[in-house]
């Protein structure tokens, strides 16, 4: 796996104080084949340093194509061990137990937003073309019954890891949980950690907003 790191510092003036974005690239020269029907699945780690603050949001952007996205199951893990489930296979219920027919997906999972992505087929004139999505956040079996997944209420979604500290190893893994339906590929996730000072660096820009963010990106060459 060739591997290239990249490093971006970029100065913004806010109205009243000083802010800064870092942005760090690992870019990977090969599209990963999601194994069908296998729980081994693919697992990708972020390794994070000099991040001050704490954790005011936190992005993660898929781009899969192929498969069957009602097979699929994501989480990630922070560097202090709190997982967030992203995908529990999208679309199952008591009535549906094989979940969305789709095929691949290009989506920002975010915080910011309500719409869970286990239930986007019921959005009407959803696109998973650019758009932004809640997580799934159900932490149960993605092997449970239709009717069990559906009705566990979402545990934890990304504002879990808010106010902790971005710093350390964070992992993403993915699987397909369910042969049939085609073989999907992960061609990139960029993780975005947003993180805002401490007290006592407000105090040090004289109360201005001072703002970090870090993309981790992995996608083809």
């Amino acid at each position: 796996m060739k591997l290239k790191f990249c490093v971006l510092s970029l100065g913004l003036l806010a109205l009243t104080g000083w802010g800064q974005t870092l942005t760090t690239n690992l870019v990977n020269s090969t599209v990963t084949a999601i194994p069908d029907g296998n729980p081994v699945g693919v697992m990708e780690q972020f390794p994070v340093s000099g991040l001050g603050g704490s954790i005011s949001n936190v992005q993660v952007t898929l781009d899969i194509t192929g498969g069957f996205n009602g097979d699929l199951y994501a989480y990630l893990v922070d560097p202090a061990g709190q997982l967030v489930v992203l995908l529990n296979r999208p679309g199952v219920t008591g009535s549906n137990p094989f979940g969305y027919g789709d095929s691949g997906m290009s989506i920002t999972l975010s915080s910011l937003v309500t719409n869970n992505i286990h239930d986007y087929g019921s959005q009407p004139g959803y696109s998973l073309s650019g758009t932004t999505w809640a997580a799934d956040g159900r932490n149960v079996s993605p092997l449970a019954a239709g009717g069990v997944l559906y009705g566990t209420p979402t545990i934890a979604n990304l504002s879990l890891f808010q106010n902790t500290d971005a710093n350390g190893v964070w992992t993403f893994f993915i699987a397909d949980l369910a042969a049939g339906g085609g073989n999907a590929s992960l061609n990139s996730v960029i993780l975005n950690i947003m993180t805002v000072p401490e007290p006592q660096t407000w105090l040090m820009v004289g109360g201005g907003l001072a703002v970090l963010g870090l993309v981790q990106k992995r996608k083809v060459g």
